[in-house]
């Protein structure tokens, strides 16, 4: 069956083709799913659920895998090691990706086609099975037969005329502040002993929402409020949509080498300035992958020099901003890195005219650090440094703001 007719059949059984809508969550019964190797290199995927649901599966390339969207499932407590290994699939990913609807993820270490795919759902019973037939196929036939789908639904909305620039605000107006916790969804970020830097951030953006609201003076936006997935690009586009003043992603990688700990402040370079530095930024834009998008070619010709022009007043505030911060962070905790200001290639960084920047706010691979995450005090001490941080960079950008421009 090609690539064309599965995707063709999927999307048939998402819309008229069934019988009935199924507005609540499918349960997975991992217990009934699997990997299963079978003759010269064949790969079935089954994936048993407590009710049929809508779905569509494809390809990516660069790199290989296959990608199986479903209206939302419940993954409750499965693991990819319960769905075994066969040998040319390497990592299995599943969890949230937008509100709604759920994507499992097969990295591939082989080429293997879409051969067939199919839901059943027995009468009766009300369960399902999907399953997903792989064969062998070239290199080139692969890259040749990869690509999403176009669907209204999933594909980013056509872009909308922005009209002339923002002007500036006054100065009693808020500043306008998005925080953008990192990963989410299908995309866990790092992990250790159980614990996901996905659900840390979301937990301490939420802790620092609060203290800069109570503080006054920010009107504070979040990239996301639950366990969600959100592309590179949507986190910046939702700056741009709520006029951000500032943007700041945080994370908590983990760093296999080395004994990296404590806080440290990014801002955007096309180059990273140090080996970590290019290895986390190479992680981040790589989650990504799992909703096939690339930034690194976002930007026609017109367009680079335009957001040249922005950058050249933003990047200076950026820095401004970046080097305050760190200040404040080892005033309020004094746990940031040896080496606390750094730049990256991070493409949630990309807001031309919008200062950004990203936190770790440790290392998972840190035993302190993580148990500094885990810690309500630490955490509410963290929370105040960078609202202090915001406050002071506030009074200095107001005052220097139009120097900058000059």
């Amino acid at each position: 069956m090609s690539r064309v007719l599965a995707i063709v059949a999927a999307l048939f059984l998402s819309g008229a083709g069934w019988a009935q809508e199924f507005s609540a969550l499918a349960r997975l019964d991992a217990e009934k799913s699997s990997l299963q190797s079978g003759w010269r290199g064949a790969v079935t995927l089954e994936v048993s659920l407590s009710q049929g649901v809508p779905w569509r599966v494809f390809h990516l390339d660069g790199p290989r895998r296959l990608v199986v969207d479903f209206r939302e499932v419940d993954w409750g407590a499965a693991q990819p090691e319960d769905f075994g290994s066969v040998e040319g699939v390497g990592t299995v990913r599943f969890g949230g990706y937008r509100p709604g609807w759920s994507r499992m993820v097969l990295d591939l270490e082989a080429p293997l086609s879409l051969d067939s795919a199919e839901m059943e759902v027995p009468e009766g019973t009300g369960a399902a099975t999907l399953r997903i037939s792989l064969t062998p196929t070239t290199a080139e036939d692969f890259a040749a037969n990869a690509g999403a789908p176009h669907d209204p639904r999933w594909d980013l909305p056509q872009p909308e005329d922005v009209g002339q620039a923002r002007e500036d605000k006054p100065d009693w107006a808020p500043t306008v502040v998005v925080i953008d916790p990192g990963h989410g969804g299908i995309d866990p970020g790092a992990e250790r002993d159980g614990t996901q830097e996905k659900e840390l951030m979301l937990s301490f953006a939420r802790e620092l929402r609060d203290t800069l609201r109570r503080a006054g003076g920010f009107e504070v936006f979040m990239t996301r409020d639950e366990d969600s997935f959100v592309s590179l690009e949507r986190r910046v586009a939702f700056a741009h949509q709520k006029n951000a003043d500032v943007f700041i992603s945080l994370h908590a990688d983990s760093l296999s080498q080395g004994h990296a700990h404590g806080a440290a402040v990014y801002t955007l370079s096309a180059e990273a300035t140090d080996a970590a530095s290019a290895l986390l930024a190479e992680r981040h834009d790589r989650a990504d992958i799992l909703s096939g998008v690339d930034l690194s070619g976002a930007d026609d010709e017109v367009t680079d020099v335009l957001l040249d022009l922005a950058r050249l007043e933003t990047e200076p505030r950026t820095a401004t901003l970046a080097d305050i911060m760190v200040g404040a962070l080892r005033e309020a905790t004094g746990a940031v890195n040896k080496k606390p200001r750094r730049e990256g290639a991070f493409s949630v960084l990309k807001a031309a005219d919008v200062p950004s920047i990203l936190i770790e706010l440790g290392f998972m691979s840190s035993e302190g650090d993580l148990a500094n995450l885990q810690d309500a005090g630490w955490r509410a001490s963290m929370s105040a440094g960078i609202r202090d941080g915001l406050q002071a960079w506030v009074i200095e950008d107001k005052a220097t703001r139009a120097l900058v421009r000059q």
